[in-house]
């Protein structure tokens, strides 16, 4: 008789081998498959069935990717919750602290995120108007 016996995991070790080895042979059988033939269409950018116009090499602005940033995170963060909250009532007060922790984490890194505008979508222009007492007051 074994104690460690490792035959118990075969399906275990069968499995990862099989999960690990599709996404390999897809993407090899895609590129033994795949015409490997460039021509003028192959290497123009494609816009949506659009002819692109002028230089299609342009710098987004980094503000697009924080806005997705943020809200991949606040999207994860009602993933940790919902369990929690299902079972709030076989947790807990430790694990209504922790709940508390976390919240406060977050709301922290919402209020960083919101002063250095990452929740802001495009930058408005900052236009100050003079008004007839001479004073500068900022447009709305």
């Amino acid at each position: 008789m074994k104690i460690f016996s490792l035959h118990q995991y075969d399906s275990f070790w069968i499995f990862l081998l099989v999960s690990i080895s599709i996404p390999y042979l897809a993407s090899s059988l895609s590129g033994f498959i795949a015409s490997a033939r460039k021509g003028p269409e192959k290497l123009t950018s494609y816009e949506s069935g659009i002819e692109p116009r002028g230089n299609t090499w342009i710098r987004f602005q980094i503000r697009y990717y924080m806005f997705a940033l943020v809200f991949a995170v606040f999207d994860v963060e009602t993933v940790f919750l919902y369990p929690w909250s299902i079972s709030f009532r076989e947790l807990g007060l430790f694990a209504f602290i922790e709940v508390i922790i976390f919240i406060f984490i977050l709301v922290v890194g919402l209020v960083h995120a919101w002063r250095k505008g990452a929740s802001e979508w495009c930058q408005l222009p900052n236009i100050r108007v003079k008004v007839k007492e001479g004073k500068l007051n900022p447009a709305v």
